[in-house]
């Protein structure tokens, strides 16, 4: 599994090993990737990592279309968390995600992450559209997405959500 490398960033695909240390503890992290590390991985909680580690322990093939780790280079900082939710399905659409953690909010980070997703995405032959989600509303995630190309392409209700808006872009002819 290889690194998203945007301009500030490096997109470090989690490994079984690193799954370790992250369920170890944020210290444990730290010191595995000799970064700083906050204490809170997620405001959405540990189940995705729970459920991606299962998914990359089954089929390691999928590592590189789960959760990345988002590390500011010159910080030697863990700023957040996301990726793909999966392998491209067979219409050739992956979807995106991606958390930026408070304190480096602002700073054109999840543009940058955003970016670099879709960039990688597309290198790969299969990959045909690129889908997120956000709440359905005016907000920095809808900015995001927009400044890296996506357009709105639907409005339904998540069992899980609620109110969300869908947002794609397609592979460039």
């Amino acid at each position: 599994m290889s690194p998203i490398t945007t301009a500030r960033l490096t997109l470090l695909p989690i490994d079984l090993y690193t799954y370790e240390a992250l369920f170890a503890g944020s210290s444990d992290l730290a010191a595995h990737l000799s970064i700083q590390v906050p204490e809170i991985l997620s405001e959405f909680g540990m189940d995705i990592f729970r459920y991606t580690h299962g998914v990359l322990a089954d089929d390691a093939s999928e590592g590189p279309w789960w959760l990345y780790l988002f590390i500011h280079r010159a910080e030697k900082a863990l700023v957040g968390v996301g990726g793909y939710k999966g392998k491209p399905d067979q219409s050739g659409m992956v979807e995106i995600g991606y958390e930026v953690y408070p304190a480096y909010r602002n700073q054109g980070l999840a543009t940058e992450t955003a970016q670099g997703l879709i960039d990688n995405a597309f290198k790969h032959p299969d990959v045909k559209i690129i889908q997120a989600h956000t709440l359905a509303e005016m907000n920095a995630s809808v900015r995001v997405l927009e400044k890296c190309g996506m357009r709105f392409n639907d409005a339904f209700d998540d069992p899980n959500e609620g109110p969300v808006w869908q947002w794609k872009v397609v592979r460039p002819k």
